[in-house]
């Protein structure tokens, strides 16, 4: 569950599969930025019973303006409940504005959809 009080990225998600309902354990989750015109790997992991990832980046690490995006293997997610799906991965890609400490960018998803929003 979800904890308030425990270190969090600057960069978290959320994966919620729409198709059963509840919240989406074991997604692999990568974060990369873009620097220089090119993607590098800021960190990486797997939501959580909760359907949460909130360490991407390293503890105390600050958000650095920009453009970054987060990849989820759906394809791996949905093979371990053995369901067919239609999107192998799902990538998010979106900007980090000068001044913002924190993003929170959740991920609804089924086995032939999927939506995203910027949280909070």
């Amino acid at each position: 569950m979800y904890n308030p009080a425990l270190p969090m990225s600057a960069i978290t998600t959320h994966v919620l599969d729409t198709s059963l309902g509840r919240p989406a354990a074991g997604v692999h989750v990568t974060l990369e930025q873009q620097v220089a015109g090119n993607w590098r790997e800021v960190g990486r992991g797997a939501t959580d019973g909760d359907g949460r990832c909130r360490t991407l980046m390293p503890d105390g690490t600050g958000l650095v303006a920009g453009t970054y995006r987060l990849i989820f293997d759906t394809a791996r997610y949905f093979a371990s409940l053995q369901v067919a799906a239609f999107y192998p991965q799902v990538t998010v890609e979106f900007t980090a504005a000068p001044g913002e400490r924190h993003y929170h960018v959740p991920l609804l998803v089924s086995p032939f959809g999927y939506s995203t929003y910027r949280g909070s």
